[in-house]
């Protein structure tokens, strides 16, 4: 069995990544991104609820922070999320859902994990 984590020890592993280092958060526009939606990846029929989907997620303020290689991930999360939501998914598909999403930032624990925040324009810090 290996050693346990010592926190109290200044090189462990549970201080790696830490020491010395305070990471900024990262302010997402609470009103989404502005940006362009870009294009569905093709290769199969979209359906007009997939398509306003795809179109939320790429207005998304998280969708601030993706690049063009995110749109296999977003791609993936919307046929997955119109599984779920026709009752055709199973624990797996669900579960690579939540992935899809968590890394997309789209949860609040990705969120937290990336140092994002969504701000509310009118509040102040």
């Amino acid at each position: 069995m290996p050693a346990k984590r010592d926190p109290s020890k200044p090189n462990s592993r549970a201080h790696r990544g830490t020491i010395g280092a305070k990471q900024a958060l990262i302010d997402l526009p609470a009103a989404g991104c502005d940006l362009p939606v870009p294009s569905m990846p093709k290769g199969r029929e979209w359906t007009t609820h997939q398509r306003a989907r795809w179109r939320e997620l790429w207005k998304s303020p998280q969708a601030t922070q993706w690049d063009d290689s995110a749109r296999g991930t977003v791609a993936t999360l919307v046929i997955y999320e119109s599984m779920i939501f026709e009752d055709r998914a199973s624990a797996w598909v669900a579960q690579e859902a939540r992935h899809a999403a968590e890394s997309l930032g789209l949860t609040p624990k990705a969120m937290v994990s990336m140092g994002w925040r969504i701000l509310d324009p009118g509040a102040s810090e």
